[in-house]
């Protein structure tokens, strides 16, 4: 899955907006795009770099997901607890990427009724 394809899936869910909040902290080094669901982050990476996708995840799912594939590791800038990070395009599938996503949107739209 490549960069506009990722975001265009993001930005298919009910109610989800997009911003880049961390540049003045970047200094132009780099640029995050986040998404949001009730003004609140499910899923953000580096537009420079689609190396590493964050994601919000139950904490109870993580161990099993790193045990099941290589492209999950700690999250960039955020607490391993509640976060994770997915390398697109190495061992998991784009559906189960997808699906990863959305559990994500859930988790957040729920919590923020």
């Amino acid at each position: 899955m490549n960069i506009e394809e990722f975001r265009e899936y993001c930005l298919s869910l009910p109610d989800v907006t997009e911003a880049t909040p961390f540049e003045k902290f970047s200094k132009g080094k780099f640029t995050i795009l986040v998404f949001y669901v009730s003004s609140h982050m499910f899923c953000y990476f580096n537009v420079d770099d689609f190396s590493n996708i964050t994601i919000k995840c139950n904490s109870s799912e993580m161990a099993e997901l790193k045990e099941r594939y290589q492209a999950i590791g700690e999250p960039f800038n955020g607490d391993k607890r509640y976060w994770m990070s997915v390398q697109p395009n190495l061992d998991l599938p784009d559906e189960e990427l997808k699906g990863l996503v959305r559990k994500s949107y859930e988790i957040v739209k729920s919590k923020n009724k």
